[in-house]
């Protein structure tokens, strides 16, 4: 797998590990499997063994690997595991595959008239990004965060915007609600995308909570169905 460089993306080691919770979540690694030899894996990261090892401590702290020595690192179960994007439902058709963005634009704004009702402000950041997962386009989206939660820096984005919160923000998002159905693309959408303005395209509306009664977020996915899917797992 080779990774999308950004100056506001994870660390490389962080890159992996989401990386490999997001397989062993969607099955590419069942639990009591052998990883491949770390060498191997290194290669397939394109990265150092120094690196991978960072990486498969990080998913050993989380209780989602063993690390027998002379024998290899095997898969465990953790469902109460954290990752950075334990809320982001989209996989590639197999399983897997590490979310990364190119942000398209950011603004701060009233709220338009169309939008549902969230947050406590009137105005809002409008973040609009095209979505990845490795090197494959699958959506875009736009994200509304409501002004009293803060405001978005923009040249500071992280590729996951709850890490974003949480660390330059001051709050995490704790729990979401989806609604997935149908619908056009929309007019903004770059050509990159795949789908053209107006196609059908699989659709997401998600309100995100935080410590507040309030929603504090807002969004709208339009995502490729022919390059991903939306799956939700219940433990």
């Amino acid at each position: 797998m080779q990774r999308r460089e950004s100056n506001t993306a994870l660390p490389i080691y962080l890159q992996i590990s989401e990386s490999l919770m997001r397989d062993i979540a969607s099955g590419r690694y069942v639990v009591g499997e052998r990883l491949p030899p770390e060498r191997e894996l290194a290669k397939t990261y394109s990265t150092t063994v120094r690196t991978l090892r960072k990486s498969l401590s990080e998913l050993e702290n989380k209780g989602m690997l063993e690390r027998i020595q002379g024998s290899g690192n095997y898969v465990r179960d953790n469902t109460n595991a954290r990752s950075v994007y334990s809320m982001f439902r989209l996989e590639l058709p197999g399983g897997g595959g590490l979310p990364t963005a190119d942000v398209l634009g950011v603004d701060y704004m009233a709220k338009p008239d169309d939008l549902p009702r969230f947050g406590t402000s009137d105005h809002a950041s409008r973040i609009r990004r095209l979505r990845y997962l490795d090197q494959t386009v699958i959506a875009v989206e736009e994200i509304w965060l409501d002004g009293d939660s803060g405001r978005i820096d923009p040249a500071a984005l992280s590729d996951s915007l709850y890490f974003y919160y949480q660390n330059k923000l001051g709050f995490w998002v704790s729990h979401a609600e989806d609604s997935v159905w149908a619908a056009p693309v929309p007019d903004w959408a770059p050509e990159a995308f795949g789908p053209n303005a107006g196609d059908p395209a699989g659709y997401i509306e998600r309100f995100s909570w935080a410590q507040v009664p309030e929603p504090v977020e807002f969004s709208r996915t339009w995502f490729d169905t022919n390059a991903a899917r939306y799956v939700q797992r219940m433990k």
